[in-house]
């Protein structure tokens, strides 16, 4: 089991607790996690698809099975889990968020099991699908975190992870322009914390884990957030069991 203090950064907590009023207003604090969404989606149904040999065609590719997101939020990729048929557990350190996305689901019928805490918040349990988004860049030891996430990740099972990289681009791109002009909250970020593919490769590994696909998050001035090749600002990962 994974004790909370060697997850959960109360200041982090804290901080993120503080944006949960209008987490859901695509202009608001979380403006940024609305553009990224959709090719965050975009690159998760694929994942879907590929690993379980699904329909494209399907509405509900996730149907009969348990996901997982971590570090939460209100909701924001935890809703749409559920509506493409997944029993979805929803954990984020900040009450406060769980209180928002627990109101938010209600009001969109949508049966999602919330809970507030860290990874430890679902020991013993396990789970199909297992994704933490943009998330292990915030925790305080991300070893316990992705040991904790390896542990809740069933046999024959998916965990899809997203971060920013820590090189000079994401350090432009999202503390000094982001973060210094207000699209991103100030201090939401510490560019130190940022891990590089291969140093969350090497802890996926640690855990009995394999790096499945590798795709970068690009911004495109035209198009907005794109899946790429470049992960030189933020990437997605695939990964199973090895």
């Amino acid at each position: 089991m994974v004790s909370a203090s060697s997850t959960i950064t109360p200041s982090e907590a804290v901080h993120f607790g503080k944006m949960a009023a209008d987490w859901w207003d695509p202009k608001g604090s979380s403006a940024m996690l609305h553009r990224l969404n959709p090719v965050r989606l975009d690159y998760l149904r694929q994942a879907v698809d590929l690993h379980w040999d699904g329909d494209a065609t399907s509405f509900v590719p996730l149907s009969g099975r348990r996901a997982l997101d971590v570090g939460c939020g209100a909701g924001l990729l935890a809703e749409p889990l559920a509506r493409l048929g997944a029993a979805v557990t929803g954990v984020d350190a900040a009450p406060e968020n769980i209180a928002v996305a627990q109101a938010h689901a209600a009001g969109s019928s949508l049966a999602i099991d919330y809970r507030a805490g860290g990874i430890e918040a679902v020991a013993g349990e396990t789970f199909d699908l297992v994704t933490s988004l943009e998330v292990i860049e915030h925790v305080a030891d991300p070893a316990s975190f992705v040991r904790g996430l390896a542990a809740a990740l069933a046999p024959g099972g998916l965990m899809i992870l997203s971060t920013p990289n820590r090189t000079p681009l994401s350090r432009l791109a999202m503390i000094t322009l982001a973060e210094g002009t207000g699209a991103i909250p100030r201090g939401t970020h510490d560019w130190d914390k940022f891990l590089t593919p291969e140093e969350l490769t090497v802890l996926v590994e640690s855990e009995g884990l394999r790096v499945r696909d590798l795709r970068g998050l690009t911004w495109s001035p035209t198009r907005g957030f794109v899946l790429g090749s470049s992960t030189a600002l933020d990437y997605l990962m695939t990964i199973t069991r090895a």
